[in-house]
């Protein structure tokens, strides 16, 4: 029987798996890349205006660490220098949440052994897990490049191509990463690392240098991706580099998985203790969760230091381009611009907050789906109790990124501490709006648990794009993010504050009735 024997069926069963959460994070992604185009004419409509951009990204290596170098003041070389690295970040996060879902999860659960157990060869999995995470990353290219066509056919599809690309580039890093460890919430977090590598190897190189020469630029497929130059006299050789990096990952992921037992890893996990340690369902929840908590910790604080220190060059960014200006306002409410500023940042992390609380309830789905709840559930411990363990870890880790995220803020800005911690705080409850829909979908529904990925897709994608497009209040008051009172800067309203809190609760307390009541899945 050939190594690939069923890939063809397994590839239709991966799509249809993925057939909510994988297009969400398509059409948000592209919906982001498309809206730039109209934003950026608002923005920067004359030569005046594009070349004071082009004079403070030249001396400010900050904010070109944070968004990369200009290369081109056409609004197609505008929108790729905005929104291109943060696409590519979102298309890297899409290939290898696919790849991993598809190959780890299903060894970790047991289902890929039974599928085996048929005319399945060796390498069926990982092909169709690849094919799977090539379709995700074909539309978006065709997309992207039928999306921003107007603006030039050749850097519309250079920018396609790219984000493709580097959507592939991490789905085979997930691959190989997939054959060392035994649990996929353990691959996801290391090609996570990655990636995170990856973006700081990009920051470091645009820091040093205005136009992306850098080494350290070019040590990341970031760096590769704003390297293309789609809009800017295109390097189509580039795209060499995302080919090979791509062939020769996964033939290494190939050359491994067939060198191992099917749910084995060259990386084994350590047996723990002869006497177990753990004495309570919440203290299981913290040991299960802790080093996504600690990681979402590092990153939100170090964040915060950026952001942090980028608000002293913000009035300085913006000069007088009153677009500019309005939109940090609208994100920020109408105070002072170092306040708009501090605002709107803080606001972002509250939204990518809102990603962290859906991964984390979440995790409830993963461990009753996998089987491991189930024997736990027979022991003198109740649904609630168990669930209970696993929500204190999603609300209350909510709440320290934030303080963390304010603690970094303090460090790289170093005033307006006590106005900032309260900015950061008055976030959680939107935060937990956002995990009572989570924890909604899965008590109630659990089949559609993943659409809370979509809600808080939906939320991110409003909090983002809708003020810089000008959109009208209803839309923005679609997301709770849009209810909450705009710290720094304007003044503290409880309503919102009270009614948030108080949807959380009902929406967790709902989600955990249903939880009580229906039956547990295989």
């Amino acid at each position: 029987m050939s190594t690939l024997a069923g890939t063809g069926t397994l590839l239709r069963f991966a799509l249809r798996r993925d057939r909510v959460t994988t297009p969400v994070w398509i059409a948000v992604n592209a919906l982001m890349v498309l809206s730039m185009p109209n934003t950026l004419r608002s923005l920067y409509g004359t030569d005046a205006e594009r070349s004071d951009l082009v004079r403070q990204l030249q001396t400010n290596a900050a904010y070109r660490a944070l968004i990369g170098p200009l290369h081109d003041t056409s609004l197609g070389g505008l929108t790729a220098w905005r929104v291109g690295v943060y696409a590519g970040l979102l298309a890297a996060v899409t290939g290898l949440l696919v790849v991993v879902r598809h190959t780890r999860d299903e060894e970790e659960t047991g289902r890929a052994e039974l599928v085996a157990s048929g005319a399945v060869g060796r390498r069926a999995s990982l092909t169709a897990a690849l094919l799977a995470a090539a379709v995700a990353n074909a539309v978006l290219t065709l997309l992207v490049t039928a999306g921003l066509a107007a603006q030039g056919t050749a850097g519309a599809l250079a920018l396609g191509l790219g984000l493709g690309a580097t959507g592939m580039v991490f789905a085979t890093t997930a691959a190989i990463v997939a054959q060392f460890t035994e649990s996929a919430r353990l691959a996801r977090g290391l090609t996570s690392a990655v990636l995170g590598a990856a973006f700081v190897l990009r920051a470091a190189g645009d820091s040093a240098s205005s136009d992306g020469s850098s080494p350290w630029t070019w040590l990341s497929p970031l760096g590769w991706l704003e390297n293309l130059r789609p809009f800017a006299a295109e390097r189509w050789w580039v795209l060499l580099l995302f080919a090979a990096a791509m062939l020769l990952q996964a033939a290494a992921a190939y050359a491994l998985a067939g060198r191992r037992d099917l749910g084995m890893s060259f990386l084994p996990t350590r047996p723990g203790p002869a006497a177990g340690r753990l004495g309570s369902a919440a203290a299981l929840a913290w040991r299960l969760q802790r080093g996504g908590v600690l990681g979402w910790s590092l990153g939100f604080f170090l964040a915060g230091v950026v952001y942090g220190g980028l608000t002293e060059g913000a009035a300085g960014l913006v000069g007088d381009n009153d677009s500019a200006r309005k939109i940090f306002e609208r994100m920020g409410g109408q105070s002072g611009l170092t306040d708009a500023f501090l605002a709107s940042m803080v606001g972002m992390l509250g939204l990518v907050a809102a990603l962290y609380v859906v991964a984390s309830v979440l995790r409830l789905s993963g461990e009753e789906t996998s089987g491991r709840a189930e024997p736990l559930l027979a022991a003198p411990v109740g649904r609630l109790r168990w669930a209970a363990g696993h929500l204190t870890v999603a609300y209350a880790g909510a709440a320290l990124i934030m303080l963390l995220a304010a603690a970094g803020f303090a460090v790289g800005y170093g005033r307006q501490v006590g106005p900032i911690l309260g900015a950061c705080l008055v976030q959680l409850p939107a935060v937990w709006v956002i995990g009572g829909v989570a924890v909604l979908l899965y008590g109630v529904a659990p089949r559609l648990a993943p659409a809370a990925w979509g809600v808080a897709a939906a939320t991110l994608l409003i909090g983002w794009v809708g003020p810089a497009l000008n959109a009208p209040r209803f839309v923005l008051g679609l997301s709770p993010f849009g209810h909450l009172p705009k710290l720094p800067g304007g003044g503290m309203e409880w309503g919102p504050v009270v009614t948030l809190t108080g949807l959380a609760a009902v929406l967790t307390g709902a989600g955990l009735v249903g939880l009580r009541r229906r039956d547990l899945t295989g």
